[in-house]
């Protein structure tokens, strides 16, 4: 069994985005030579996700109002009187999750039709980074 281990960073220009990093992994796993396997993308942060799903514009846009329904910015969250104001990036992380995994068969991301990864920041504009770990053969 091999594995390997890369790392993505990123700095958003928005408080959130969402950022189709399929393209990014799947060249991860090429340079991994891993032929059959399993990708882990998780996201270090515990105010950014990781999720698959569809790269349809709109879908993206109603996930983003979906969040800030359930987990509005509020200035009365108690995680605030510890001085942070980014409660309700901790409450999307929930929701959405830090991490996914992927099979890896023939030496590429085995998919279901219009899957694809993201990335999703909730408390951006500061340097975060993603873990891409593949394990298999």
């Amino acid at each position: 069994m091999k594995s390997k281990t890369e790392y993505l960073w990123f700095n958003t220009k928005k408080q959130r985005e969402y950022i189709n990093i399929t393209p990014d992994v799947e060249q991860i796993v090429q340079r991994s030579g891993i032929r059959e396997g399993m990708v882990l993308v998780s996201a270090m942060h515990i105010t950014a996700g990781v999720y698959v799903n569809d790269a349809e514009s709109g879908l993206i846009k109603d996930i983003d109002e979906w969040l800030e329904r359930l987990a509005p910015f509020n200035h009365n969250y108690l995680h605030h009187r510890t001085g942070e104001s980014n409660g309700d990036a901790h409450l999307k992380s929930l929701l959405i999750h830090h991490e996914v995994i992927v099979p890896v068969t023939g030496g590429k991301l085995d998919f279901g039709p219009w899957q694809q990864i993201y990335y999703a920041e909730f408390d951006g504009q500061r340097r975060k980074r993603v873990i891409v770990k593949i394990i298999g053969d």
